[in-house]
């Protein structure tokens, strides 16, 4: 089946964009695996399908039509459905706001995770990302931290869990100990287990509001960037600095910078850039 895509990133996490304007089209599992295969395919962290929102095989996603008219079908690189991608959420924008899809610029997308309201500001895109929480509350409040993190070579990081839709976990790492030294070919431990797995952040801080960040993110490896990493690790760090540690935060990862912004009402913004980089045709065996 001949495929048309685009190849989009977000501070150099990258996705494989499908366009299914009509609904007709859908998208496997496998396919999406082959879109993103670097060596065998186009190559990306992702795979995006562009299909209206009354169009998605989701009940739960279907009913946010009204408020949203395209759905970002999400799927990380070996396939699998996500929940959303706050990187990808922006990429998506740019390809719905280049390709005249989208005039405005301000709307709203929706997501297996929700709708996220975007904001087109220069060459920043900021997304809204929506409420946020901490996987274990109580266990947060009392210890700081509710799991631990095993990455060879290194006694086992205390860490702190958050779901932004789609799951993470979060390392602050000693001083002793660099964040370019990890080795994260393969996927750290999280013990206890979490029951959909999770993306991994480790983070270095760097002064007032500005950290480092290296990701493992689930069902891909490590990434050059990953948009609702950022927020975790923004927000996670904000609560060991406790209520004086500021809303606004820097985020310094392998593919860039992104500004994360906590917001009233436990939610939380993403911001950054976003490039379309080619257009092409590949068929699909």
């Amino acid at each position: 089946m001949a495929t048309t895509f685009t190849k989009g990133h977000g501070t150099e996490n990258d996705f494989v964009i499908v366009p299914d304007t009509d609904g007709s089209r859908g998208l496997t599992a496998h396919e999406a695996a082959v879109l993103a295969d670097r060596r065998a395919g186009i190559g990306g962290d992702g795979v995006i399908r562009v299909v209206p929102t009354a169009s998605a095989d989701e009940e739960s996603v279907r009913a946010l039509a009204d408020r949203a008219q395209w759905f970002m079908d999400y799927r990380n690189a070996d396939g699998s459905a996500a929940e959303m991608c706050g990187n990808g959420t922006r990429v998506f924008a740019t390809y719905l706001r280049e390709k005249g899809i989208e005039t405005s610029d301000e709307f709203d997308i929706a997501t297996r995770g929700g709708l996220k309201h975007i904001t087109h500001d220069g060459s920043m895109v900021a997304t809204a990302m929506g409420p946020w929480r901490l996987t274990d509350p109580d266990k947060a409040a009392a210890d700081g931290v509710d799991s631990v993190v095993h990455v060879e070579g290194y006694e086992p990081f205390p860490a702190l869990s958050l779901d932004l839709g789609n799951p993470h976990t979060v390392v602050l790492l000693p001083p002793a100990v660099d964040l370019d030294s990890l080795d994260l070919t393969r996927a750290p431990v999280v013990s206890p287990t979490p029951p959909n797995g999770t993306n991994v952040e480790f983070v270095q801080p760097v002064g007032p509001g500005h950290i480092r960040m290296r990701v493992h993110e689930r069902g891909v490896g490590e990434t050059r960037s990953c948009g609702t990493g950022a927020c975790a690790a923004a927000l996670a760090t904000r609560y060991w600095g406790g209520p004086d540690s500021g809303d606004e935060w820097t985020v310094d990862v392998p593919g860039g910078r992104l500004r994360v912004r906590a917001l009233p009402g436990d939610t939380v913004e993403l911001a950054g850039p976003a490039v379309l980089v080619a257009d092409g045709e590949t068929t699909l065996i």
